[in-house]
């Protein structure tokens, strides 16, 4: 197991650690948590290269995807960087790329119930204004759980604030800052159920947020 303890804060630069191979050729990963070797639940950053692929298969308590560079592929189409998707439960594709991708990948960490195939372009899709100069874009929310897109201009602060279901962040790019830390592009961080911080940012920067999802 790695950083299945969902009651302490995990913060990993993911461009400071080493590539893994995986069961598939041309496949790798840099996992972030995970359950056990090749199921449960699963953090990484996978790298596909030019010509790899999987053969069919589903995802129980499904699969999030943020792709970050390259275009991903499978059945559906073709997925260039900032796609984000979720496949719930029961969906089944068989994954490629022709040139190469890299993508943010969750695994198994779908709630019950949530059945809700998304599929979002998030370089064409609207911001709204969020608090002070942060501007959010909703992705997914079910049951107390909300992911979105949070763009932080240079400069702007945010007041200390408590995660109820904790938080999840990945640093698409720029630098995010709090009390605790530094964590610059690429970086992962999960913070457990009623932690707080009092977050800003020195440069323009993107993050990817997910809260109300951990264990109370």
């Amino acid at each position: 197991m790695l950083n299945m303890d969902f009651t302490q804060k995990v913060a990993i630069n993911s461009h400071e650690t080493n590539w893994q191979s995986s069961s598939h050729q041309g496949v790798w990963r840099k996992p972030l948590a995970r359950e056990a070797a090749e199921r449960g639940h699963a953090t990484s950053i996978v790298r596909f290269d030019a010509g790899a692929k999987f053969s069919s298969h589903d995802h129980p308590l499904g699969e999030e995807i943020l792709v970050l560079d390259g275009i991903f592929s499978d059945e559906t189409g073709d997925y260039g960087k900032g796609s984000y998707f979720r496949n719930p439960e029961g969906f089944s594709h068989a994954p490629f790329s022709t040139k190469g991708c890299t993508l943010l990948v969750k695994l198994h960490q779908f709630q019950q119930g949530d059945l809700e195939h998304v599929n979002i372009n998030t370089l064409h899709n609207q911001w709204l204004p969020g608090h002070g100069n942060l501007n959010v874009m909703p992705l997914h929310s079910f049951k107390g759980e909300s992911t979105a897109l949070v763009h932080w201009p240079a400069g702007e602060r945010f007041q200390p604030h408590v995660h109820a279901g904790g938080e999840e962040i990945f640093v698409i790019n720029g630098e995010f800052i709090d009390e605790y830390g530094r964590y610059p592009e690429g970086t992962w961080i999960r913070s457990p159920h009623m932690s707080k911080h009092n977050p800003y940012v020195e440069q323009d920067t993107l993050i990817l947020v997910k809260v109300g999802h951990l264990p109370e």
